[in-house]
């Protein structure tokens, strides 16, 4: 029997692309085919996440269709039609109780007063469960349809992206907790004392606020990042409450927590107020071969030029046209440098290449296999072997799920492996609130204003 288990519970998210985590799940004949545009399917598969008692369901987006090769894209539909991400989780919230529901918006093609009003929204129509994926951002067609040439600068990004994040907390704070008294018989609806204005001018942004939406009922809804670069790390340390990574090592992952929360307390927070999530994909079966056959049929699903499209997307944009699929990376990829994207999975498939001799078909299966994330196949107890080993290993504090396929994935990994988790008491059986923040464990931010006379 074990004696060093840890005396808290593993904390589950899901990311739901449209037809699922994998890059040929359209092609699956059990994923939803029209899922960028069935409402009814991001319901059914939010209320599938719900009853398997997952902390946050987690929307990913872009703010461009992608630009590429044709031949590739036509064959490649995740982020090319898709719901807006708050309306969507807007909709969502009545249809489900529990389920934290948290979305990307990027720092660098949108205003902060626009990112604090909508998720303070969110925040009020679910009764507490928004969630905000701070990003800086990865595509570059995005710039074209916001007045710019280019992206900014790695740095200058991250720069504009912490100020953005204090604009908005600052925004949440606009009013006390009890500033509307709603009183017919003194007629008084709000305390002009409880109302404060911002009066932020940094070197991005000005804002005087205050914001025209209450306190949100989290008093700022939960703080997501998912940078993994020096100057990503930083700003998770400053301001995330949950980080979503690519690890595949435990090692790697336990030095990476280990250096994260250890940032914290330089920006007066304790390394319990941080949930370090990695992204993981799982491929399970009732047997280990019946997983294995999943995986291998999912893989033949990849058209090869979709493969090296997202291989080369993966290594700084690097043209593999031409290149023999069962030949080496040539060495000129190694000279590259990443684009504005993850310079976290630029430096993991060059790894996986000189490392491991991988070819460029072995390299874009792996990739684009789980989109960089972490892939276990097998059987529940094989699968909940290795989660457990990271969660007491404190590589984690838990998981964010990608499905391969939608909804079928997910119903496998509810079906299958939450019991598994749940017999050996490493998750929850019942939710412990009603908010985001409680059921991760996170206090309640108290506002800036408190106390004052």
């Amino acid at each position: 029997m074990r004696t060093d288990r840890r005396p808290d519970k593993m904390k589950l998210g899901t990311l739901f692309h449209p037809t699922g985590n994998h890059v040929a799940s359209w092609m699956h004949p059990d994923s939803q085919i029209d899922a960028g545009t069935n409402f009814r399917h991001y319901v059914q598969i939010a209320q599938t996440a719900e009853r398997g008692k997952f902390d946050v369901v987690f929307l990913a987006d872009a703010l461009a269709v992608r630009d590429g090769k044709p031949e590739a894209l036509s064959r490649w539909p995740q982020y090319m039609a898709y719901f807006e991400p708050i309306t969507l989780l807007s909709a969502i919230a009545p249809m489900t109780t529990h389920l934290g529901l948290a979305a990307t918006a990027t720092t660098s093609y949108n205003e902060p007063y626009n990112v604090a009003r909508k998720f303070a929204s969110l925040d009020h129509i679910s009764g507490g469960r928004a969630g905000w994926n701070v990003v800086t951002s990865s595509n570059y067609s995005e710039a074209y349809n916001f007045g710019r040439e280019g992206h900014f600068e790695h740095g200058e990004r991250y720069d504009r992206a912490a100020e953005f994040t204090e604009v908005v907390q600052g925004l949440w704070d606009s009013w006390d907790d009890d500033a509307f008294v709603r009183d017919r018989k003194s007629g008084r609806y709000w305390i002009p004392d409880k109302l404060h204005t911002l009066n932020h001018k940094g070197e991005h942004f000005s804002v005087r606020g205050p914001l025209n939406v209450a306190r949100p009922p989290q008093g700022h809804p939960v703080i997501f990042q998912a940078g993994s670069s020096e100057a990503g790390k930083e700003l998770a340390a400053r301001f995330a409450e949950a980080v979503f990574t690519p690890q595949h090592t435990l090692a790697a992952a336990q030095a990476f927590y280990r250096d994260l929360k250890g940032r914290m307390p330089r920006f007066g927070r304790s390394p319990d107020h941080l949930k370090v999530l990695p992204g993981l994909n799982t491929i399970v079966g009732r047997t280990e071969a019946e997983a294995q056959e999943k995986h291998r049929f999912l893989q033949s699903l990849i058209h090869p030029a979709v493969g090296l499209e997202v291989l080369s997307n993966a290594i700084g944009g690097f043209d593999l046209s031409g290149y023999d699929l069962d030949g080496p990376l040539p060495e000129a990829a190694y000279l590259g440098k990443p684009n504005s994207g993850s310079t976290t999975s630029f430096a993991n498939v060059l790894s996986w290449a000189r490392n491991e001799n991988l070819t460029i078909r072995q390299l874009y299966q792996r990739f684009a296999g789980a989109r960089g994330q972490r892939t276990l196949i097998g059987t529940p107890e094989q699968i909940v072997d290795d989660m457990q080993a990271w969660f007491d290993g404190y590589g984690v504090d838990g998981f964010l799920f990608h499905a391969s396929h939608l909804p079928g994935g997910l119903d496998d990994f509810v079906e299958l492996i939450v019991p598994e988790l749940q017999a050996r008491g490493l998750f929850r059986t019942e939710y412990e609130g009603t908010t985001l923040r409680e059921n991760l464990g996170l206090p309640r931010p108290v506002s800036r204003y408190a106390g004052r006379l």
